[in-house]
């Protein structure tokens, strides 16, 4: 049994791995997010980082990957008292998987106020129907997640801004010609 500080810690830990994993993600033109399920002693699972766009799967998520690498290897679809470590605030497919899997807990570090199922948009996990309570701790290495998302994003806003810029460079020079 851990105290809280050894808790918090692990927490860090884990949530540090899992940002190195989003950097996987960001290496191939993802969102960077990186997950890692870990069993009760602490022992990393499985791991996954968004491959959505590499893949042509909009379930790709690097939540949903984890899980799944995670029930290949236990050879069971229920994660029973696993934690499962991820940058961005899950939404709801992967609320859904995460449900289902019957994870323990569930540690994310960046809210995501546009799709977050765990609280910044909806509330997935909060109806009392639901025949399975995980437990939530957010904001674990927040603004580092934060930070990378936005890092991301902007990059992202700036290669378009210059890519519509070049078209229209081309576009203008089409027409003097």
């Amino acid at each position: 049994m851990q105290s809280e500080t050894e808790q918090i810690l692990f927490d860090q830990q884990m949530m540090a791995y899992a940002l190195k994993l989003a950097d996987k993600a960001e290496a191939l033109g993802e969102i960077p997010v990186g997950a890692v399920l870990v069993d009760e002693a602490g022992n990393i699972l499985a791991e996954g980082w968004n491959l959505s766009i590499v893949t042509s799967d909009p379930t790709a998520h690097a939540e949903i990957l984890a899980l799944r690498r995670g029930g290949q290897k236990l050879s069971n679809y229920r994660l029973l008292n696993t934690t499962l470590y991820v940058t961005l605030e899950p939404c709801t497919m992967c609320a859904g998987a995460i449900l289902h899997s019957r994870i323990k807990r569930l540690v994310f570090g960046a809210p995501d106020y546009k799709t977050g199922a765990v609280g910044s948009r909806f509330h997935f996990f909060e109806d009392y129907k639901m025949n399975h309570q995980v437990e939530i701790s957010g904001g674990v290495l927040q603004q580092e997640c934060s930070e990378k998302l936005s890092r991301f994003f902007q990059k992202r806003r700036m290669q378009q801004k210059q890519q519509r810029a070049q078209q229209n460079q081309q576009t203008a020079t089409n027409k003097e010609e």
